[in-house]
């Protein structure tokens, strides 16, 4: 590393508009991050860790501004340069890697074509050896396929595999500074291993400077070399990682360091007939198998996880129940009696009583309507709710999500930060009163301190309206949680299912051992011991 930063943020003030007021995000922050550094920043949802990392491109969202402190990449001062001047160093030097990959990819085109179009764009190299590009990067993220995936579009593969190609986007042009905004929040733990592998190996190789912004600190401590601790706009403390985790000096950093507190209730023993029952599915899109014979239940009051890597089957198999897919075999039943598999043939009793919380609250938020309508629509197409009593039920649900009622009912999704839309979906499914709840990866997007506050809500509801929910995951802390029953897929079979004490107890199905082994731990040299493990096993 050199004395000169390559960034330099100093006295940062933000501000995000509310009505006809300009509200603070950012409070006068200070960052510097020198060439092939990775700065680690952290802190529960809204705190301005995204705002903080899109303002070191000299970029805000809509309805944001930058009102007071400088920013110089490299000796430019982004500030003060020109719109043409930023745009060139935008995707070229600075790079930025999404929260939601399904939110930014562009729907109507190929992934290589959106891959290739920046370093064309830019002269960093032509069209072909882009695209040769693409097919290496694709494989040392661990894409299936490397050499064909990129001809596919956006909708035709994973989460997961989304994300990873987004980041292998990001590097096209091996940028000096990459923002990494949770890039590995939509996978499951052993595609995050190969994940944080690729980037850290690439950081390192072309001497890239990274602010990797992230809820999850065990990930943080793999990835970073400082941690800088964000909490409503206010930097808290910053400091090496490894002192950072032995010996942090705040309250608030050592609340974010303690170990998830969230202990479930034991439930009783599952009898009598299921809620819900999928019974032997077998479904895929078009010619494309994807559920292989998959049989699980799902009982009042009680919690199945389904685990397993991205592209096993987990939100195939809610689409299944939700009557959203078709299946070619099998059957869906609630409360014993068969379902119609379409759903445009359920009752609307039917579809009431299945609802879902979907994994990418940025896309599933209709982004025109404000927080009123979007939480009101299920409360009042099957409730029948009008007027005041709808007026007093959405505002009963943000108060049960924690979001005051006359500060957010009348906001936007564009106006809530990342977890705080999760939440409006989740109050979003609760409007209709089911008796059943998918929830496809509902804490993904959550800090620690907002996700232990969703999950005692899940279990205070469960308990009071008897609701059983399918609980899609890939944390297995999550897992540990809140969980009665586990059901681990895996290539669109069930590998092992049962209680959750028989399942994550030793010994373990090898594919559950590998997911068991993938959780990362609040060690910087997990993750290095771990690929040392396993390379000396592949090495026989």
């Amino acid at each position: 590393m050199t004395d000169a930063p390559l960034l330099e943020m100093t006295d940062i003030h933000i501000e995000g508009r509310t009505g006809d007021d300009w509200v603070p995000i950012i409070k006068g922050v200070d960052l510097t991050l020198q060439r092939g550094e990775v700065l680690g920043l952290i802190g529960e949802s809204g705190a301005g860790k995204s705002t903080l990392g899109l303002a070191a491109m000299g970029f805000t969202r809509d309805g944001c501004r930058i009102s007071g402190g400088k920013v110089m990449f490299d000796g430019i001062d982004l500030l003060a340069s020109s719109v043409g001047t930023r745009r060139d160093l935008r995707g070229s030097r600075i790079a930025y890697v999404a929260q939601s990959a399904a939110a930014s990819f562009n729907p109507a085109h190929r992934l290589i074509d959106q891959y290739t179009e920046t370093p064309v764009v830019h002269g960093v190299m032509p069209r072909a050896e882009a695209e040769a590009d693409a097919v290496e990067l694709y494989r040392r993220m661990q894409l299936p396929n490397p050499e064909e995936i990129g001809f596919r579009y956006p909708h035709q593969v994973s989460g997961g595999q989304l994300q990873r190609a987004m980041t292998a986007m990001a590097m096209a042009c091996r940028p000096d500074l990459i923002i990494f905004d949770e890039p590995t929040t939509a996978l499951d733990v052993t595609t995050q291993i190969e994940v944080l592998s690729a980037i850290r190996d690439i950081v390192a190789q072309f001497d890239t400077a990274a602010i990797y912004i992230t809820h999850d600190l065990a990930v943080v401590a793999q990835m970073a070399d400082r941690i800088k601790v964000l909490l409503r706009g206010d930097e808290v403390e910053e400091a090496p990682t490894r002192e950072m985790l032995a010996a942090p000096k705040e309250d608030y950093t050592k609340t974010l360091w303690a170990v998830r507190s969230h202990q479930r209730a034991v439930q009783p023993a599952a009898r009598g007939v299921p809620l819900v029952e999928l019974r032997g599915i077998t479904a895929g899109y078009g010619r494309v198998p994807v559920l292989k014979d998959v049989s699980f239940e799902i009982h009042k009051r009680r919690t199945v996880a389904v685990v397993g890597e991205s592209g096993s089957g987990k939100s195939t198999a809610a689409r299944v129940l939700t009557g959203l897919l078709v299946p070619s075999a099998g059957e869906v039943l609630f409360e014993g009696e068969p379902l119609p598999p379409d759903f445009r043939k359920r009752s609307r009793e039917q579809l009431r009583q299945a609802q879902m919380i979907y994994q990418s609250a940025d896309t599933s938020l209709n982004p025109k309507l404000r927080l009123r309508a979007l939480i009101g629509r299920p409360a009042q197409m099957y409730l029948g709710l009008q007027g005041a009593a709808l007026d007093e039920r959405v505002r009963h649900l943000l108060n049960l999500i924690e979001l005051e009622p006359d500060e957010y009912i009348d906001r936007l999704p564009s106006e809530l930060s990342g977890g705080q839309k999760q939440r409006v979906g989740i109050a979003r499914a609760l409007a209709a009163e089911p008796k059943f709840i998918i929830c496809d990866e509902v804490t993904s997007a959550l800090d620690q301190i907002v996700a232990e506050g969703i999950l005692n809500l899940l279990d205070r509801l469960q308990a009071e309206f008897d609701l059983a929910y399918m609980f899609i995951t890939h944390d297995i802390a999550t897992v540990r949680a809140i969980a009665d029953d586990v059901v681990v897929m895996q290539s669109g079979k069930v590998v092992e299912q049962g209680e959750k004490a028989d399942v994550l107890s030793p010994p373990h199905d090898p594919y559950t051992e590998l997911l068991l082994s993938s959780v990362p731990e609040m060690d910087p040299d997990w993750l290095t011991r771990l690929l040392k493990e396993r390379a000396d096993i592949a090495d026989g």
